[in-house]
């Protein structure tokens, strides 16, 4: 959506689900983390769009997915 929109307010909704097992608690917290700072990146930087995107582990393996859907609503005049 383009932030220069007269009169829409942009909107983002973001739904994370990441489901993974590993050797330890520390482990797995680890691999979150470093996946959400890869998505969070990502989303800065204005590299996905609205839909179900893949996200994946340091070695590329499928983790979990994220639904990003960018919106807007009308203001009020």
């Amino acid at each position: 959506m383009d932030d220069e929109d007269d009169g829409v307010t942009p909107c983002l909704k973001c739904d994370v689900e990441i489901d993974l097992s590993g050797p330890n608690d520390a482990t797995i917290n680890k691999w979150v983390a470093d996946a959400l700072r890869r998505l969070a990146d990502s989303i800065e930087k204005d590299e996905l769009e609205t839909g179900h995107h893949d996200l994946k582990d340091g070695v590329g393996k499928k983790i979990g997915t994220v639904y990003l859907d960018h919106y807007g609503y009308d203001e009020a005049p």
